[in-house]
């Protein structure tokens, strides 16, 4: 980063990562499916991610490669563990010594060991205090705590980030956390960071890049949507939350009206997010994105919007009162 822009702000998880910047570019399927995105954050200074969850193994590995041949600094791999195929992506990853791995959807014993002897550092994805407890009982790295407004997969119970990263870091104070759901900014980083996270993770605020791998129907519902316009939807199926549309509106009703699993299920199963993030079906398809897409007014290069973030982020953290010292009242 050059000019006025902010070249480190260090924290634990900087370190551990080897990022200059607190800021993790979520993996998201079709959108990080790609080296492109990944490959602008990384170089901007922030942690980019290839999302591995729908990629095709050569296709994967054809990203890494760009990824690697276009920066030399740290990259993360994405990997849901309940993907199709999963442990020959393992071994791909294992072999390939990638640098991050963050792996969601599973428990970390599967996969910690023989990454951690590869020297990867591995993140694990957590949406409650139990399953945080669980991941560094087990050794893992650090952790990416997600909150209720994120977007894709947030915990079933909805508790909202405030809470749950706070939660967390009152449980296991020394870890290294990132938080997850609702940042959009710098002052969000400036709140996860004040929360006792060490870095915060971006989703939609990239789902709006232009480097992203989305049809541009799906970033043009994310720009007109408020803070007030997406949905949960999937009880008992794997809740999601997405943005509201067609697909949704069907999705609730059916739930609201108490119709059987079966149904719910068929109805569920007929949408994708590949129809909404490929073939740019934003009313039938699942438009996964966070509450954040309310703040969310323009889409820039990705390097752009790390560089903003980082510069908010001065402009927050600089601008909260000081605390100041009162002489004490004597006493009569």
């Amino acid at each position: 980063m050059t000019g006025d822009a902010v070249t480190r702000i260090v924290t634990p998880v900087t370190r551990l990562l080897g990022i200059d910047l607190p800021i993790v570019q979520a993996g998201m399927s079709w959108a990080s499916s790609c080296s492109a995105l990944p490959l602008a954050v990384s170089a901007a200074g922030g942690l980019g991610v290839i999302a591995a969850g729908p990629m095709r193994i050569p296709d994967l590995e054809r990203a890494i490669d760009e990824v690697e041949a276009g920066t030399g600094r740290p990259y993360a791999v994405n990997l849901p563990l309940y993907r199709k195929g999963a442990d020959e992506v393992m071994d791909v990853l294992c072999a390939r010594r990638i640098p991050v791995l963050i792996a969601s959807q599973g428990g970390p014993r599967r996969y910690l060991r023989r990454f951690q002897d590869a020297g990867t550092v591995c993140l694990h994805v957590v949406a409650s205090e139990e399953h945080a407890a669980k991941a560094l009982d087990a050794g893992v790295d650090g952790l990416v705590v997600v909150g209720a407004e994120a977007g894709g997969h947030p915990p079933p119970g909805l508790v909202s980030t405030l809470v749950m990263v706070r939660a967390v870091a009152r449980l296991a104070p020394a870890a290294p956390i990132v938080a997850s759901g609702g940042f959009a900014d710098g002052a969000g980083l400036a709140a996860a960071l004040a929360l006792g996270a060490g870095a915060a993770q971006f989703g939609t605020r990239f789902i709006a890049s232009a480097e992203s791998n989305l049809h541009p129907a799906y970033k043009e519902a994310v720009l007109a949507a408020g803070v007030g316009d997406t949905r949960t939807v999937g009880r008992d199926l794997g809740t999601i939350r997405l943005l509201a549309n067609a697909f949704a509106e069907r999705m609730g009703e059916l739930e609201r009206s108490g119709a059987d699993l079966a149904a719910r299920r068929a109805a569920f199963a007929g949408s994708s997010l590949r129809l909404a993030a490929r073939e740019g079906d934003v009313a039938q398809g699942k438009v996964e994105a966070g509450q954040s897409a309310g703040l969310v007014d323009a889409i820039l290069p990705a390097a752009e919007i790390v560089r903003r973030l980082a510069e908010e982020y001065a402009a927050a953290a600089g601008g909260l009162p000081a605390v100041e010292r009162a002489e004490p009242v004597p006493r009569p």
